[in-house]
């Protein structure tokens, strides 16, 4: 099977696509086990779209592209996406399957298939979703393509038969293949024995590629960075984490960044409505201070930066981390971070580790940022978190070691200060 094809007219050059699904989670509103909870809060879960999300209120240009229901769940994940920034124009209904929700209590996800103290509860219904139904005929490559990078992860390529084969059919390296990024996100309740050879195998397609030590132990049954580096030596850029220890990124020599098709994408003309504008950008609140000097209170979604850029001009190998194309590693320590949910952090590392890429930064500063966006993410209940201000965030990338290795991190700090010489952030 083939992507579908479709013409590019009207379609505007983004700095990331992300494609997968998104579904509406239900979080209970008090701890306990999902048979005594007596309520829930409603919310928006899903890895690509998380991403998409975080990078848009990064300031960044990002597309969805995915498929829901004509329910009014359908309705809810699309408006919730868009209110963050992102170009939902990718997102298609179908009136014959539902838009999938799940249930989950605070927690770690579980790898393998023991129970563990202190891992969540997850109870899914997405089986038959419309999102399920993604195929190589169902997705014009004019969508897919119209990014720098595209961004995917593995449990896309869990969902069905379908959508394995369009996973596949996206890593094929050829011409007018954007960067593509990918995050294993290995779920052991998606998946059977064939997950470590289809993970593998899309991991070896893909330019970037996110991993955890524990995912890579779990499916592969490799330890340890370097190791997963042996395994996995075809992607150009390779960030194993390490959960609370820190994050190993191997690079070596990579394609050009890809550039917008004409002029006219180039200078951003026809971008996606700036979540900024108008009034909305009256109740965002001051660029939060450096971190010597005073606090000032989160922003809405979406309003982290008062003004969205035009498409970023990276240096051409703004993949790689080494402006020699030499291979390199590095590895970064994680923060002490207040934890308050560890929901969506992967997801929110691997924002804050593309949006470094876009900006051509250095491989130590990309994990950096990364970072930084996970602790937003673990530092609120939900998915997802306001981003520090671009300036504030460098400004802590800067820092020497010791500083670094100083920072505490807590809820509310995205929009506070840090004192960097007592080592905590409020």
């Amino acid at each position: 099977m083939r992507i579908k094809r479709g013409s590019r007219s009207g379609i505007v050059a983004a700095d990331v696509v992300c494609l997968g699904e998104s579904m509406v989670t239900f979080r209970p509103s008090r701890p306990g086990r999902l048979a005594d909870v007596p309520s829930f809060e409603r919310g928006i879960g899903g890895a690509e779209s998380n991403v998409a999300c975080a990078l848009a209120a990064a300031g960044h240009r990002t597309r969805w592209i995915s498929r829901v229901g004509t329910d009014g769940f359908g309705d809810h994940v699309v408006e919730a996406i868009a209110a963050y920034g992102v170009d939902v124009s990718g997102v298609r209904r179908d009136p014959s399957r539902p838009t999938g929700v799940y249930f989950r209590t605070a927690g770690e996800r579980v790898l393998g298939d023991l129970p563990q103290s202190g891992a969540s509860e997850v109870v899914y219904y997405r089986a038959g979703s419309a999102a399920s139904a993604m195929s190589p005929a169902l997705i014009p490559a004019s969508d897919v393509w119209s990014g720098r990078i595209l961004h995917l992860s593995g449990i896309t390529a869990a969902l069905s038969a379908d959508c394995l084969a369009l996973m596949r059919q996206l890593v094929v390296r050829g011409a007018g293949r954007p960067v593509v990024s990918f995050d294993v996100n290995y779920r052991a309740g998606l998946w059977g024995p064939e997950a470590a050879d289809v993970l593998a195998g899309l991991a070896r397609g893909s330019d970037i590629v996110f991993v955890g030590e524990d995912e890579a132990e779990a499916v592969w049954g490799v330890r340890g960075a370097d190791a997963v580096r042996s395994f996995l030596p075809e992607p150009s850029v390779l960030v194993v984490k390490g959960g609370a220890v820190g994050a190993t990124a191997f690079c070596s020599p990579a394609p050009p960044l890809p550039a917008a098709s004409d002029a006219r994408l180039r200078r951003g003309r026809g971008s996606a409505p700036d979540p900024c504008s108008g009034a909305a950008r009256r109740v965002c609140s001051p660029t939060p201070p450096l971190p010597e000097t005073g606090g000032s209170a989160p922003r809405p979604p979406g309003c982290a930066n008062s003004a969205r850029p035009a498409l970023e001009d990276a240096p051409p190998d703004f993949v790689r981390g080494d402006p020699q194309g030499r291979s390199a590693a590095v590895t970064v320590p994680a923060l002490h971070v207040d934890v308050v949910a560890p929901v969506g952090a992967g997801d929110a590392f691997a924002a804050g580790f593309l949006s470094g890429t876009l900006r051509g930064l250095p491989l130590e500063a990309r994990v950096r940022h990364a970072h930084l966006a996970a602790a937003a993410a673990l530092t609120v209940p939900g998915d997802l978190a306001v981003p520090p201000e671009r300036a504030y965030a460098d400004r802590l990338v800067a820092l020497d070691d010791d500083a670094w290795g100083r920072l505490r991190l807590g809820p509310g700090w995205t929009g506070r200060s840090a004192s960097v010489e007592e080592g905590t952030a409020v």
